[in-house]
């Protein structure tokens, strides 16, 4: 592997070439399969773009999408900061939407500017509650945080089946799902609280605000806080982090439980914005997606607003362009879209270390220097 540290590549490959080469050649093996299948590649990614920002109601689902995809790409990046791995996304935001719907259902009669802020404190706490057993796990007993998290998942969504079973389940309902929510609870449509600049009506709703009021925070906290330096210098050099006096165990902590919170947030988007109930499987692997959304947004909260919106748009518009044009299925739909997670993720580094090495070419002193 090359000696220049990534840092030392300039910004604008790390948060600009770099993602565009790993998205454009996710988007060229997609073009040459759906070439092999007898179909214009050209006309299925204008399908897909027309899909995604062409009409107004087909623009709040792609914000819809995103707002899911900001918190779980931040609960991803917090811990990653810290050299963490959190693969519990889901688990997350399932217990985070449990966490709100108790809020809301328990304080019912309370007006809408006291239930909202309750219902943000139920589902950061129940998410972040339930990433504090993996990160204790992690930092006094040794457990993998990957193993952990992964496995926290499928508890987390047998506890959301049994709720919806039988404690909090509707009365009389057929299906497995909770009783509304009050009015007061229900987040505001980006059409109605923008309508006056003409906002499309549509799914997308004011938890997108929140979303970006909570990548604000991120960058606040990570970059001008002494609890955020410490979680920067753990994640970036461990054993420098011990000899600072940093404790790993706090910076674990710390760092699991702020994500944990960022990913229980994403229930607002379904429970208070859409839904207005709870009800399986809301998460559909959502909480996995933040992991590429992180990693094509570098960590940064610009990059990750920015990815959100791309796999936004990737959702969005697969569904119209699998509509448009039968013979690409919802299956490759899919396909795309694990293809960008695949080079935004697990290959970054097939453009990265070679433009490591002609930077560290055109950056070493001449003969005649020194």
């Amino acid at each position: 592997m090359s000696s220049v540290a990534t840092d030392n590549l300039p910004k604008w490959v790390n948060f600009g070439l770099i993602p565009f080469l790993n998205l454009a050649t996710a988007f060229i093996v997609s073009g040459l399969v759906i070439w092999s299948l007898g179909e214009d590649p050209f006309l299925a990614m204008s399908l897909l773009l027309e899909g995604a920002f062409g009409y107004g109601e087909a623009v709040s689902y792609t914000f819809y999408y995103a707002t899911h995809f900001i918190f779980t790409g931040l609960a991803v990046s917090i811990a990653f900061r810290a050299g963490l791995f959190n693969i519990g996304g889901e688990g997350q935001a399932i217990m985070g939407g449990v966490g709100i719907l108790l809020a809301v259902t328990i304080g019912a009669d309370l007006p809408s500017f006291v239930l909202i802020p309750l219902a943000i404190l139920g589902g950061a706490v129940f998410g972040g509650a339930w990433a504090a057993i993996p990160a204790y796990l992690q930092a006094k007993r040794g457990s993998h945080i990957v193993i952990t998290t992964i496995m926290f998942n499928f508890i987390a969504a047998s506890i959301l089946s049994y709720l919806l079973v039988g404690p909090l389940k509707r009365e009389g309902a057929q299906s497995p799902e909770s009783a509304d929510i009050p009015d007061a609870a229900k987040l505001d449509p980006l059409s109605d609280f923008f309508g006056g600049l003409g906002f499309p009506e549509g799914p997308a709703n004011s938890s997108l605000l929140i979303a970006l009021v909570c990548v604000f925070l991120y960058w606040l906290f990570i970059n001008r806080t002494h609890y955020g330096f410490g979680i920067r210098i753990v994640g970036l050099n461990p054993s420098a982090a011990r000899f600072a006096g940093i404790s790993s165990t706090k910076v674990i902590m710390i760092s699991m439980i702020l994500a944990g919170a960022m990913a229980g947030l994403m229930g607002l988007n379904e429970v208070l914005g859409v839904q207005h109930r709870l009800i399986t499987n809301f998460t559909a692997g959502f909480g996995f997606v933040g992991i590429a959304v992180a990693f094509m947004g570098r960590n940064h909260p610009v990059g990750i607003v920015l990815a959100a919106l791309l796999f936004g748009a990737i959702y969005q518009g697969g569904a119209e362009l699998a509509f448009e044009m039968p013979s690409v299925t919802r299956d490759l739909v899919i396909m795309i879209q694990g293809l960008v997670i695949l080079l935004a993720g697990a290959l970054e580094h097939i453009y990265r270390s070679p433009l490591e090495k002609i930077f560290e070419k055109f950056n070493k002193p001449s003969k005649g220097e020194g």
